[in-house]
């Protein structure tokens, strides 16, 4: 459509390369100032990691210790709450129930808002262990206003102890779990005390190998990080003991967040609280194994973070703090926002790419590709440093961080769901993650009451794993090799979140039953055993 000047038109003759006649239009500008303001956003959290990393391998040899030891040992009310767990409720009451700490000293409430045989599982376990001289007591809401934290401020109206033990119904804490914790409140800054979590079923599918990793590094090198740094982290909801005084003067348990442990934390905390991690303190706990109830528990962690950094993230950076600590804050509290940022990412990869290849090979690989590199090697530093820290197997352990990373990025569209709600304050209901005492890398649960359904964000995933499928065959028609393992994680982790959830939903369903009889009906010989 024009007449090239010679000098430009022997140059393409010479090298072939078109990038010499291409020209930007609006939309293309469009396109890449859009693509490098989200990159730099990403960067500045990837950032992050490597700060995180940096700070636990400057602090990670020190060590928490009690200031003293009681001599005569406080009063310890333990809570329980809990909602339609009948597979793992009498697992739960019969470990504290268990626990190595003197009877006078102890009491536990059972506050239970189930609506199913979990009332009656829970209530014989409770008479059980009274009958032994346990001063326990089953406490049930029929109105379950606040949810969760509706339930532990119930509580709080009867309990004797100066200390509050929470525990989830899925966790299972060790006897002496009380005796290795309650001494650090010999300090009376203390307010809270946090166990790391375990994983019971850690080696059952490669969802929960993931899990774990994930939380390990969210333990390892953020809550004991921040700890160690002197940094505000929250209680995670369980596994820990809370001051009562420190929850009262904190304005007690709130309900106007899906995240009432990381509330109340950050509200204790600028009351001049101390907060103790202790990550040698282990409590095994069971990893969701089916993907509906993993992303529905993603997305109330990230839209309840939403929530409490919308409520608390300004009183922060107005207060006397520290640098470290309102940058920290920012970080933990905004972090989330990433999820949406992934998805705009997603959607422009593809225009991006066709432009920047127009514009030459050489500057997408020489600009893109490092930028690419140096956002996912924050994730792979950060997850490898926690797995070193806690494993002598870790090498074999990171093998599944591709995998990982995959998941991460198919969690983005439910993510970005749940991160928009809590910015926009939608009221959505807390929605607990079910469990099925999966222990191991055994157990059975698709014929198991308690399900999450998927919805319409499943085929939204799927779309997005088909579009990636596209866009990866493209940049191989294009020779454009090196950006083709970032674009599969982004295909293989849509792909993975949505067929998956699909393929889980339909054998819960029976569809999926019905399907094997059909095929292997269709095909005499087929054997129908074993199928899954």
């Amino acid at each position: 459509l024009f007449e090239p000047p010679a000098s430009v038109y022997e140059k393409f003759l010479r090298t072939g390369n078109i990038s010499y006649f291409y020209r930007m239009d609006a939309f293309d500008t469009f396109v890449v100032a859009a693509y490098f303001t989200i990159l730099a956003i990403l960067s500045f959290y990837g950032l992050h990691r490597y700060m995180m990393v940096f700070l636990y391998r400057k602090n990670h040899k020190k060590a928490a210790e009690p200031k003293s030891r009681f001599e005569e040992l406080p009063r310890v009310t333990i809570q329980l709450p809990a909602y339609n767990e009948m597979y793992v409720m009498e697992r739960i009451i019969d470990a504290v129930c268990s626990f190595d700490y003197p009877s006078d000293r102890m009491d536990i409430q059972v506050l239970d808002d189930s609506t199913d045989e979990t009332q009656r599982i829970a209530r014989n376990a409770v008479e059980r262990w009274r009958s032994l001289g346990l001063d326990i007591h089953y406490i049930h809401r029929d109105d379950r206003t606040g949810f969760k934290a509706g339930a532990l401020e119930n509580g709080m109206r009867t309990a004797k102890g100066e200390f509050i033990a929470v525990f989830d119904a899925d966790f299972v804490p060790e006897p002496d779990f009380l005796q290795k914790s309650i001494h650090y409140f010999t300090d009376p800054k203390v307010g809270m005390v946090q166990g790391r979590w375990e994983h019971l079923n850690r080696e059952y599918s490669f969802l929960t190998k993931t899990q774990a990793i994930f939380l390990d590094g969210h333990f390892m090198l953020e809550s004991n990080t921040r700890y160690l740094s002197g940094r505000f982290f929250n209680f995670n909801g369980t596994a820990g003991i809370l001051r009562r005084k420190a929850i009262e003067e904190a304005g007690g348990w709130e309900h106007d967040t899906l995240t009432e442990d990381l509330d109340l934390s950050y509200r204790a905390q600028m009351k001049g609280w101390k907060f103790v991690f202790l990550p040698n303190l282990t409590v095994p706990a069971e990893l969701p194994v089916e993907i509906n109830s993993f992303k529905t528990q993603q997305c109330r962690w990230a839209k309840g973070a939403m929530q409490t950094c919308k409520k608390s993230l300004f009183k922060v950076l107005k207060g006397s703090f520290g640098p470290g600590e309102k940058l920290e804050a920012w970080y933990h509290l905004t972090g989330n926002i990433t999820y949406p940022l992934m998805v705009l990412l997603s959607l422009l990869l593809f225009p991006a790419l066709v432009v920047r290849y127009n514009q030459g090979w050489f500057e997408l690989l020489t600009i893109d590709l490092p930028l690419f590199i140096l956002s996912f090697s924050s994730v792979t530093t950060f997850y490898i440093t926690s797995q070193k820290a806690l494993h002598k197997d870790w090498l074999k352990r990171i093998a599944y961080l591709p995998g990982l990373m995959a998941v991460g990025i198919g969690m983005t569209i439910p993510g970005s769901k749940a991160v928009l709600e809590g910015a926009l304050g939608w009221k959505t209901p807390f929605v607990r993650t079910p469990k099925f005492s999966v222990e191991g890398n055994k157990g059975e649960w698709l014929s198991k009451k308690y399900r999450c359904d998927i919805n319409a964000l499943t085929l939204v995933e799927i779309a997005f794993g088909v579009y990636f499928t596209f866009v990866t065959l493209y940049a191989w028609r294009l020779g454009i090799y090196g950006v083709i393992p970032f674009l599969m994680l982004f295909q293989c982790g849509y792909l993975y979140t949505g067929l998956w959830a699909l393929a889980q939903s339909l054998k819960r369903s029976g569809w999926w039953d019905s399907l094997v009889r059909l095929h292997t009906s269709m095909r005499p010989g087929w054997r129908t055993t074993n199928y899954d």
